[in-house]
């Protein structure tokens, strides 16, 4: 059974945890749950669409989302496994952690504990089951092991003079990206395109171009085997390292890491 067929499952048991694991490449559409939802990208990439704003969750990283909240995930590279565990909401209140989406990088016990869910793939499992604490266990440790949700957030726009704005920056994001040539280029001055970024997406420019040039680093890195110095080179870096710098600021891993452990996960993969 498939993620999108899964759906109207998940919420049947309010006080199980519903586990899915899948390899998919699809769009799944708006939906929310009456769970939290754990999901970790073993391979690959994922996004994460929620009020116009698309969150990017690398290889090795998961992400929770609430009870309630309405998104859209996609699932964007063949060799993504998404491996989701959905849990009963009851006990949310205990920490402020299950109340927000955040995407973190996973910490090797996390992963072990994931996989070793996969015995229970596509079943309710209750406290009725034999090792029904063991999931207990690994929602809890979620707010004691993971503190720090990665900032790698892009907002959408419906302005049109933004989307053009938007546009440019992505067909151009090797290049030498200014305020000052980009306004101009626009017909603005540096003050109203710096107003427009902060009053229509809530972001300044640089961050926004950061943030682009990270997420299509991390869209190469993990799509094809192109050089890492020739990556940085592509998203508008001229120094490798402020690249890795940059690229550590947002996902907490270096380029060669991230590569390296999507290889291994593929060859696990066979």
């Amino acid at each position: 059974m498939g993620l999108i067929a899964a759906l109207p499952d998940i919420d049947k048991d309010d006080k199980s945890v519903f586990v899915m694991h899948e390899k998919s490449e699809k769009l799944i559409p708006f939906h929310k749950h009456t769970k939290g939802q754990l999901s970790y990208v073993e391979g690959g990439i994922a996004y994460i669409t929620i009020d116009n704003r698309t969150y990017v969750v690398p290889a090795r990283h998961f992400f929770w989302i609430p009870q309630g909240m309405e998104h859209i995930l996609e699932i964007g590279h063949t060799a993504t496994v998404l491996r989701s565990l959905y849990f009963y909401a009851h006990d949310d209140v205990s920490d402020p952690f299950y109340s927000r989406l955040g995407i973190y990088p996973a910490s090797e016990l996390l992963i072990q504990m994931i996989k070793y869910s996969e015995i229970w793939d596509e079943k309710h499992v209750t406290v009725k089951d034999e090792n029904f604490e063991f999931l207990v266990a690994l929602k809890k440790i979620l707010p004691k092991t993971h503190q720090q949700p990665l900032p790698i957030i892009l907002p959408a726009t419906h302005n049109k003079q933004m989307m053009k704005i938007v546009s440019y920056l992505e067909r151009n994001i090797g290049e030498k990206l200014t305020l000052s040539n980009v306004s101009s280029r626009f017909g603005l001055s540096e003050r109203s395109l710096s107003r427009l970024f902060k009053a229509d997406m809530d972001i300044s420019f640089l961050q926004y171009l950061k943030t682009l040039r990270i997420i299509k680093a991390i869209e190469l890195l993990l799509n094809t085997d192109k050089p890492i110095n020739e990556i940085a080179d592509d998203v508008g870096y001229s120094s490798i390292s402020a690249f890795s710098d940059t690229f550590h600021e947002f996902t907490q891993s270096r380029p060669s890491d991230l590569r390296k452990s999507n290889k291994a996960t593929q060859n696990m993969m066979g």
